[in-house]
């Protein structure tokens, strides 16, 4: 894992929800200023958020030392998420494990702990943590100034709860074309083939529901990034905008696997081909800077 040349303080801790003891580590500045943002971010299928820290290769903490705000790796019950799939009949799920609480009280700890602001929170996540992270986006929208997804695309309306709340929300969201576990195009995500979670649309189709959800019916705008390695990997980027709704962005990334795209290392090749072209934690901030302009 990349380690920060700035100084990073690390906190591991719990909070109790509804009954349960809910474990985390939290990254940020030494000289955290009052009012910072704070960005939780959610692990996949059996990892924890220690294991996502790495997994990152480190660029999250990068970005809290960087930009001077709150980094927090929640850890799920038994490793899975209850997230936003109808057919995730996870542990969590079937135990009473309230996930979005376990968000709201993050949030409220972090607001009184180290004085972020409450309309800077923003969350993101990688595979199952996505898919929960699609849950906050509809079950939470009023707690988030704005969303990531990494390797994971919008359920089929079978697959999903009816009923929920439309709002607005900036989301930006990251996948691989060669994504072995979650089909780019659609069709039903699995663990290589096993434990089938149900059937979800295909990236880009994820992307237009949610522009569609903000209220963006045009078209949008394309483009290639330089390639240091184009016969491995290459990212093309979609923003959807439309004057006073919120923007979505789509980073495409022809090759590329199940993993979070970074400059500093590879994930084991079962995953996948790593682009790294893509700093996805920088990419992910810097949408959330320009949306909130």
């Amino acid at each position: 894992m990349k380690k920060s040349a700035l100084p990073l303080i690390t906190t591991e801790a719990s909070l109790t929800v509804d009954g349960h003891e809910r474990t985390f580590t939290s990254v940020a500045p030494a000289d955290l200023p009052a009012g910072s943002a704070l960005l939780v971010l959610f692990h996949g299928s059996y990892q924890s958020g220690e294991v996502l820290r790495k997994f990152a290769a480190g660029t999250f903490d990068e970005l809290a030392a960087r930009e001077k705000l709150v980094v927090v790796y929640p850890d799920a019950y038994k490793k899975l998420w209850n997230d936003a799939r109808i057919e995730s009949n996870y542990p969590a799920r079937l135990e009473g494990y309230d996930d979005v609480a376990f968000f709201r009280a993050l949030v409220d700890h972090f607001a009184r702990t180290s004085g972020i602001d409450k309309s800077r929170v923003y969350a993101a996540g990688y595979s199952n943590g996505a898919q929960f992270v699609n849950r906050l986006i509809h079950e939470a929208n009023d707690a988030l100034a704005g969303a990531a997804l990494i390797a994971a695309t919008q359920p089929v309306p079978e697959n999903f709860p009816a009923g929920l709340p439309s709002a607005e929300l900036p989301v930006v969201l990251i996948h691989g074309t060669g994504d072995r576990l979650v089909p780019y195009q659609g069709g039903m995500a699995s663990f290589w083939g096993f434990r089938p979670r149900g059937l979800g649309l295909s990236h880009l189709e994820t992307a237009e529901y949610l522009a569609a959800r903000n209220g963006i019916s045009t078209a949008p705008t394309e483009k290639k990034l330089p390639a240091s390695r184009p016969e491995k990997t290459s990212v093309t980027v979609r923003d959807w905008n439309s004057q006073g709704k919120s923007p979505v962005r789509s980073y495409t990334i022809e090759g590329g696997g199940h993993v979070i795209p970074n400059p500093v290392k590879s994930a084991a090749g079962i995953y996948g081909r790593t682009n790294k072209d893509l700093d996805s934690a920088r990419a992910i901030w810097d949408f959330f800077s320009e949306s909130k302009a």
